[in-house]
């Protein structure tokens, strides 16, 4: 077999349709739009979602709440993946070093859940409560980035 035999399954490709091209071709005159109307004409554009003058979907569905635009987006991790990893040291950039969290536009903050046997130095912009207490009690250290 080479490159120049290879051929699409039959019925895969269709000629292309020419329309204008006299009345003998099937689709002269009106080239296939049909006589009048809206799509008839020359230059007919149609707006993205429109539906023949019915309320397009975009409108007919009803709008819940509202969107937060001064939200603050951290970069989340519990106590038990920290137990986890190697080292006893763990700040934002060796946290996405290590692969455990992607960078945050606002920063990492730590989360209470699970155990801790060590003590560990923990740098983050956020700490939950427990979160700060627990490291605390494993004779560890919570140290507050600023933001």
């Amino acid at each position: 077999m080479n490159l120049s035999s290879l051929r699409p399954p039959p019925g895969q490709r269709h000629p292309r349709k020419r329309v204008g091209r006299g009345m003998g071709s099937g689709h002269g005159k009106t080239s296939t739009r049909g006589s009048k109307g809206q799509h008839a004409g020359t230059g007919f554009a149609q707006k993205r979602g429109f539906e023949g003058g019915q309320m397009p979907l975009h409108r007919r569905v009803p709008k819940r709440g509202f969107t937060n635009i001064f939200k603050k987006r951290f970069a989340l991790v519990n106590l038990e993946r920290l137990e986890e990893l190697p080292g006893d040291q763990f700040d934002p950039q060796r946290l996405v070093e290590l692969g455990v969290i992607r960078p945050a536009p606002n920063g990492l903050k730590v989360l209470g859940q699970g155990n801790l046997s060590r003590a560990i130095t923990v740098s983050a912009q956020r700490f939950s409560r427990s979160a700060a207490e627990k490291i605390a009690a494993a004779g560890g250290k919570a140290e507050v980035l600023s933001a």
